[in-house]
C-alpha cells in the first residue's frame, strides 16, 4: 500500500464515512446477552461489533438488522421483530454520545456532522409483516426504513433464493406489498430473494431498491448472489447493491466447504440452531444469557470439531472481496454500489475483515487498485444516502417519526 492510498482512505472516511447496509448486532445481543446492551463502550471481543471498533472502522451510519428467524410462525415473528426494534432503541439510548437514531437522509447527515453514528432499522424478511398492511405501517411509524422481502424461506407472496420456487417471484399480494413500501417510503430490499423475485420487484417498484448484503454471482454462483443481468436492471432502477463480506458468498471453495460441513452435521444428527428466547418480565438478562450459553455449549460436538480439524475452513482474502466490489462497479456502475458487511450475522469473516474495524482495509485495497476518492466516497456512503433520500421524495404517505422515539 502506498502512502497516497492511505491518504485517500483517510480523506474518504473523514468526508463520507461508511454507511453499512446490514449488521446483526441486535440478534447477537439477544442470543449472547439476554438483550443486555452493557459493555459495548469498553469492547466486546465475543462480538464482531462494539463502539471502539465501529469508530476504528470509520462507520458513520448503520442499518441495524432486526432479523428474526423465518422458521417462526408469522404472529410470533411480529412479536420478536418488535423486541429487536426495542433492542436498537435501548442500544442508542444507552450510548447517546456515540449513537443517534436516524430516519431520513437528513438525519444521517446531521448525525455524522455531530460525530455520532446514525442508527437505522432494517427488517430482514417479509415473514415479519405477517401479510398485514397495518403491521407494515406500524413498523414504518417506528422508524423502519427497509424490508427484505424474504429471508431463507419463502413467504406466501415471495420466493426466497434458498427455497423451492413457490409463486414464481411475486404474486399479487407481493406486488401490493412492494407498492405499500414505496408509498410509505420504506426501501425494498432484495437480498435473500430469488432472481425471479428480484426481477419482479424491480419491475414493480417505483422507487430505487436496495440489496443490503449480497455479492456477485459472476464470481461465485451462489443463490444469494446477484447475476449480471439483474445488476443491469438495478442500474436502470437507480438502486444500490451493498456488497457483503460473507465468505461463502465470496468464495466457491468456502461455499462448498459449508455444504460439506452441513452434510456432516446431518450425518451426526446434530440439531440445527434454534431461535433464542427473550427475557420474560422481571427476569435478569444475565440468567437468560447463561441459559443460552449452556445451550451453545451443549450443541458443541467433539466429532464435528475433529471433522473441522481434518477439513479446515478455506480462508477468504480482502482481495477476493475487492474483486466482487470491482465486478459490481463494472456491471452496475459506480453509482450503484455500497457496503453491507453482515457482521455478527455469520461466525467467520475474511482475513483482514474479521470485525467492523476492517472497512479501511478493504478501502485501502481498492485505493491501491486505482480507485479515486470520488469512487470510494460513492461506495462508502453517497450512493445509499441518495437511494434513501429518493425513497423519501417518492413516498406519497411518509410515516417515519419526525422526532426520535424514546
Amino acid at each position: 500500500m502506498t502512502d497516497t492510498a492511505w491518504d485517500v482512505v483517510e480523506q474518504v472516511l473523514s468526508s463520507t464515512p461508511v454507511f453499512d447496509g446490514h449488521n446483526d448486532l441486535p440478534l447477537a445481543l439477544r442470543a449472547r446477552s439476554g438483550y443486555s446492551v452493557e459493555g459495548l463502550a469498553d469492547g466486546r471481543p465475543d462480538l464482531h461489533t462494539d463502539l471502539p471498533r465501529l469508530r476504528a472502522g470509520g462507520v458513520g451510519a448503520q442499518f441495524w438488522s432486526v432479523y428474526v428467524s423465518s422458521k417462526l410462525p408469522e404472529p410470533e415473528a411480529v412479536v420478536a421483530t418488535l423486541e429487536q426494534i426495542d433492542a436498537v432503541y435501548r442500544l442508542v439510548a444507552r450510548y447517546p454520545d456515540t449513537l443517534a437514531i436516524a430516519y431520513t437522509a437528513a438525519d444521517v447527515e446531521r448525525s455524522v456532522a455531530d460525530g455520532r453514528i446514525a442508527s437505522l432499522l432494517g427488517i430482514e424478511g417479509g415473514h415479519s409483516l405477517a401479510e398485514s398492511p397495518g403491521v407494515l405501517r406500524s413498523y414504518a411509524r417506528l422508524g423502519v426504513r427497509y424490508v427484505t422481502l424474504t429471508h431463507n424461506d419463502n413467504t406466501s407472496w415471495a420466493d426466497s433464493a434458498t427455497d423451492e420456487p413457490g409463486v414464481g417471484g411475486l404474486n399479487d399480494t407481493g406486488r401490493a406489498i412492494v407498492a405499500e413500501l414505496n408509498r410509505t417510503g420504506l426501501l425494498v430490499d432484495l437480498s435473500h430473494v430469488a432472481e425471479s423475485t428480484q426481477r419482479a420487484a424491480l419491475a414493480a417498484s417505483t422507487s430505487p431498491v436496495l440489496f443490503s448484503h449480497s455479492s456477485v454471482r459472476a464470481l461465485n454462483d451462489h443463490p444469494r448472489n446477484v447475476a449480471d443481468p439483474v445488476l443491469e436492471l438495478l442500474r436502470d432502477n437507480g438502486g444500490v447493491l451493498q456488497l457483503t463480506f460473507v465468505p461463502y458468498f465470496i468464495s466457491a471453495d468456502v461455499a462448498e466447504w459449508s455444504k460439506e460441513l452441513q452434510a456432516e452435521r446431518d450425518r451426526l444428527g446434530l440439531l440445527p440452531w434454534t431461535w433464542p428466547r427473550a427475557p420474560r418480565p422481571g427476569e435478569d438478562p444475565a440468567d437468560v444469557a447463561g441459559e443460552h450459553a449452556e445451550a451453545f455449549a451443549a450443541a458443541a460436538d467433539d466429532r464435528l470439531r475433529r471433522w473441522t480439524e481434518k477439513h479446515p475452513r478455506p480462508e477468504v482474502t480482502v482481495a477476493q472481496v475487492a474483486d466482487h466490489v470491482e465486478h459490481a462497479r463494472e456491471v452496475a456502475g459506480r453509482d450503484h454500489i455500497g457496503l453491507g458487511g453482515d457482521y455478527d450475522g455469520v461466525d467467520h469473516q475474511p482475513t483482514g475483515l474479521a470485525d467492523v474495524s476492517g472497512y479501511p482495509v478493504l478501502l485501502r485495497e481498492l485505493a491501491d487498485r486505482g480507485w479515486s476518492r470520488a469512487d470510494l466516497e460513492a461506495l462508502t456512503g453517497r450512493n445509499v444516502l441518495r437511494v434513501l433520500r429518493e425513497a423519501e421524495h417518492r413516498a406519497t404517505e411518509p410515516l417515519w417519526p419526525t422526532a426520535p422515539l424514546r
